[in-house]
């Protein structure tokens, strides 16, 4: 593999993991939203991902080589567990019992997929501070 297949496959993560927090983070701010423009509370949402091979033109030429993948997002999709139900009939959007539905946003959830993003966030600036460092060090050999 070279540098610019490393930096490419570890940027795709990078791209992955910022889509990730950023659908997360969209969740926690609506995790109180009881009215959408869609009706009705709001749906909490998750990411995705998948895997795309690297298009590299010696991958094309070598096909003994395994095929290196990067990930991507495939589609954000929205969470069906059923909506938290409380009882507020003070609250205006209680239905004729009184019932408030909220989102159904576990915040618990989304903290450890915060957390979860930013070690794979971490990760991959690791790989390509090592893929620079290495890179250095070849320029450093041909010296």
């Amino acid at each position: 593999m070279d540098i610019l297949t490393a930096l490419k496959i570890s940027g795709s993560g990078l791209k992955a993991e910022r889509a990730r927090l950023n659908v997360t983070a969209m969740n926690l701010a609506n995790a109180n939203t009881t009215r959408t423009m869609e009706g009705g509370p709001y749906k909490a949402k998750s990411v995705v991902f998948g895997a795309r091979p690297v298009d590299n033109f010696r991958d094309t030429l070598n096909s003994t080589q395994a095929r290196l993948r990067q990930v991507e997002v495939v589609k954000v999709v929205e969470d069906d567990k059923p909506f938290k139900e409380v009882y507020d009939p003070s609250h205006p959007d209680a239905d004729e019992r009184g019932i408030v539905q909220f989102p159904n946003v576990d915040t618990a959830e989304q903290m450890v997929d915060i957390l979860s993003a930013r070690r794979g966030y971490d990760a991959n600036v690791t790989a390509i501070d090592a893929v620079k460092s290495m890179a250095l060090k070849a320029l450093d050999i041909s010296r």
